[in-house]
């Protein structure tokens, strides 16, 4: 995309007028969000952006998470209305704080720091935001985190990985969610990964089965690995 502003920017004012409103927004999320980081970094938080489609398991994942993963966290939930997957992840024992974006797509860092106030930054080790259902606009917003984990579910097909590029080269993980119903649909897990790693080259792709709990795990090793990675960077 850039490259085509760029080509197009010296005939065309009104899209030059266009990029700069978009850069100025952006470079103000940006700064917020380095705020958010900075505020984890002092209290040895690590954050993990959750990003999908609506519907691929991300709530689901993190329920299993509560019951499995080594470190107390807390999860920020971003969805248009409701309040229904904070309420899910409460149920488990886990605090969570609910943002509601009424019409935007996506979350970004100045929702995030709506947050921050309420956020027990004293009593956990690891936050999640789980953004927005969308495959598209969350992958343009820094929200603070450290990593990204991006989700894609069998449902969706093989194809999703290569038509929506931008949200994958920003994955720090990929998660396909849903491997209990690989049998019903035509989903290459092949074909996906080698997608995934022509866009982001190394980045873990993990196949996940939220009902036998088959990859958590792996996904429970993934992030503890980078628990260790973002304090050692911190020096603690």
């Amino acid at each position: 995309m850039a490259e085509i502003i760029n080509e197009d920017i010296k005939n065309n004012p009104q899209l030059s007028h266009k990029v700069t409103v978009i850069e100025k927004i952006l470079s103000k999320n940006n700064k917020m969000a380095d705020e958010i980081r900075e505020e984890f970094n002092k209290h040895k938080i690590t954050c993990f952006n959750m990003m999908s489609s609506p519907g691929s398991g991300k709530t689901t994942t993190l329920e299993n998470l509560a019951d499995k993963l080594p470190y107390k966290f807390a999860v920020i939930e971003g969805d248009l209305e409701t309040s229904r997957d904070a309420e899910r992840i409460r149920k488990k024992g886990i605090w969570s704080f609910q943002l509601q974006t009424g019409r935007a797509c996506h979350l970004d860092a100045g929702m995030v720091k709506h947050a921050l106030p309420h956020f027990p930054f004293d009593e956990v080790e690891i936050a999640f935001i789980e953004n927005v259902g969308n495959l598209v606009c969350p992958a343009s917003y820094d929200v603070g985190a450290h990593y990204n984990m991006v989700f894609v579910s069998v449902p969706e097909g093989d194809d999703k990985i290569e038509k929506y590029p931008v949200m994958f080269r920003k994955a720090d993980i990929v998660i396909i969610t849903k491997a209990d119903m690989l049998e019903f649909f035509d989903f290459d897990v092949n074909r996906a990964k080698e997608a995934a790693n022509k866009l982001k080259p190394g980045v873990p792709v993990v196949l996940l089965n939220n009902k036998t709990k088959e990859g958590l795990d792996e996904i429970i090793d993934w992030i503890s690995e980078k628990r260790k990675e973002h304090l050692k960077k911190l020096g603690g």
